[in-house]
């Protein structure tokens, strides 16, 4: 009868070939893991050391230099600066602000595009744009009309101002982001003398 003296060195051998196999596996994702976790401290760390800052966008200033009805022919006519600040509050990295783009609005009529080409903003620093915006005649509709009217009795004028722009920067080894800057909210001025009533208008997380 044949010999079956080598079948058991031939299982041993095939069991210990998948232990390597195994234990290789069990290697490789070990190195995995400890990799990640030594990337995700090392970009903790850097976060600690440089303490990015989202740069943002806000409206610090405007004036309603004109504003005309003609009750006769239901148009409106404006004349308003509105003053945007792009701020970079990196003490260690440019900004740049791409495709700023806003909308002005008045009683849901869009009026006016407020937009400015590419542009940089230095580490630690801002740039300011004065908007001047000298509308066409507005046709306003007779619920419109009152509203405006509705305005001048309170002594109140409102404006939307909605829009964005993409901002990019690198922070250091972690490499460049890219975010997004959005406004929306309203600007409000007094009737009597157009003076512009300070509030909130900023992409800034709060």
């Amino acid at each position: 009868m044949p010999s079956n003296s080598k079948l058991p060195s031939s299982r041993s051998a095939r069991d210990g070939r998948r232990n390597a196999f195994v234990w290789c596996g069990v290697i490789t994702c070990t190195l995995l893991t400890l990799a990640v976790i030594i990337a995700g401290i090392v970009i903790f760390v850097g976060y600690l050391v440089m303490h990015p800052r989202v740069p943002y966008v806000s409206v610090v200033n405007a004036q309603l230099d004109r504003i005309q009805i003609d009750h006769f022919n239901g148009f409106l006519e404006i004349l308003v600066t509105i003053t945007i600040r792009a701020r970079n509050g990196n003490r260690l990295a440019h900004a740049t602000f791409l495709h700023s783009n806003y909308t002005l609005s008045f009683e849901g009529e869009d009026i006016a595009q407020l937009v400015a080409p590419a542009f940089e903003v230095t580490k630690n620093s801002s740039v300011d744009f004065n908007y001047e915006v000298q509308s066409s005649p507005i046709p306003l509709g007779p619920e419109q009309a009152d509203q405006v009217e509705a305005g001048f009795n309170k002594d109140l004028i409102t404006f939307g101002l909605k829009g964005g722009a993409r901002v990019r920067w690198k922070v250091g080894r972690l490499g460049p982001l890219e975010f997004s800057c959005h406004l929306d909210c309203r600007l409000h001025f007094h009737a009597s003398n157009l003076s512009y009533v300070p509030s909130s208008c900023t992409s800034k997380a709060k």
